[in-house]
């Protein structure tokens, strides 16, 4: 999973973590699927999603409560 598909900027979403290119962050699809929605619901739900970007969210989020 490429890394450079989460970016942080001040002046998008308040400098939280998105999906390059979107406004999503990934505090949302994380909450989102810890609420049960399925990869699929959030594909349909964010057309400008894919697979590749849910994943590397969860990574993302993952890697950022258990790599301290």
């Amino acid at each position: 999973m490429a890394k450079a598909t989460i970016v942080s900027n001040p002046d998008v979403m308040m400098g939280k973590p998105v999906i390059a290119g979107t406004r999503i962050t990934v505090e949302l699809i994380y909450e989102k699927l810890a609420a049960g929605e399925t990869i699929d619901q959030l594909l349909d739900a964010h057309p400008r999603l894919t697979i590749e970007s849910i994943l590397a969210a969860i990574d993302f989020a993952s890697c950022s409560t258990l790599c301290k």
